[in-house]
């Protein structure tokens, strides 16, 4: 059977994906047991809720997850595309638990150090990048991933509601167990892997995108192009005042090329009005490429 280009590429996609998966995955399961389980940091989640049953009943945390994960993994398959969806999301959980309890029978589970603060930041920069690249890979941790984006797409409630929600209730079952010290710092540990994630998962290359509404859009389209070597597209719009038709223009640019833009739109026309924006990412020619993404 011959194999074609876009069959090589989507072979190439799908074994990066899950080297992503699987990078994240191990890097996350270390997180849980250098800084999060020996520190009894319920930080949300599943896993923070089989810390804290752990606790009680001194079940191993992996057991817990992937038990936790059954009928999440159900209702996934159900609502969030089948065997795609399944397969991805379990490969994630069995071996998030055969890290975890592994680790935890082999090595054992000792703080690297009694500062609880370090242990809340440090757990939360790890986490927050293995977080990260499973989301690059196109997959999920199960757990409260899987119950947010049923919820979302079956009664249409927000997803970061539906995080707040559950892991606001396992922070509580923390206080409870391990004291309320230790929750605020599972909270800590919960924002910091939050931004580390988005940070990874959308990558570090923050650009900036311009809307500016001139009364020269030649002028300052051309000197866009020449000087920044930006493209810029002109969108056709209409004073809300006034009526009158206005040209818009809309151009993606990095970080460092802001300051030049400015000064380009004050030159070319001083009354233009300007509004600049931020993108996580920017594909396509001048950026980055598609088949990196």
């Amino acid at each position: 059977m011959k194999v074609t280009f876009s069959s090589r590429a989507a072979l190439w996609r799908t074994a990066r994906d899950y080297a992503y998966l699987t990078a994240g995955t191990v890097i996350l399961a270390l997180a849980m047991v250098i800084f999060l389980i020996p520190g009894d940091l319920a930080a949300g989640g599943v896993s923070g809720l089989a810390l804290v049953v752990r606790h009680y009943t001194g079940w191993p945390v992996g057991v817990l997850v992937t038990a936790f994960n059954v009928p999440l993994f159900a209702l996934g398959w159900r609502y969030l595309g089948g065997p795609r969806f399944a397969l991805r999301t379990l490969v994630s959980v069995l071996l998030f638990s055969a890290v975890v309890d592994g680790w935890t029978y082999s090595v054992g589970l000792r703080l690297l150090t009694d500062d609880m603060l370090l242990n809340a930041l440090y757990g939360g920069v790890v986490g927050g990048v293995g977080a990260g690249l499973i989301y690059r890979g196109r997959g999920t941790s199960g757990g409260t991933d899987i119950l947010a984006r049923i919820l979302a797409r079956r009664l249409h409630i927000p997803m970061a509601q539906s995080y707040l929600l559950s892991d606001a209730l396992v922070l509580a079952a923390a206080g409870f167990t391990f004291g309320w010290e230790q929750a605020l710092y599972a909270l800590v540990t919960l924002y910091i892997t939050g931004l580390t994630a988005d940070a990874v998962s959308q990558g570090a290359n923050v650009v900036r995108t311009a809307l500016i509404v001139t009364a020269r859009p030649e002028v300052v389209t051309q000197r866009i192009l020449h000087e920044l070597d930006r493209g810029v597209t002109v969108l056709q719009g209409r004073g809300g005042y006034t009526g009158q038709p206005r040209a818009v223009l809309y151009c993606v640019v990095s970080r460092g090329e802001v300051g030049p833009l400015k000064a380009i739109v004050r030159e070319a026309d001083p009354r233009a009005f300007m509004v600049i924006g931020h993108a996580h990412e920017a594909l396509g020619e001048g950026f980055q490429d598609w088949d990196a993404s």
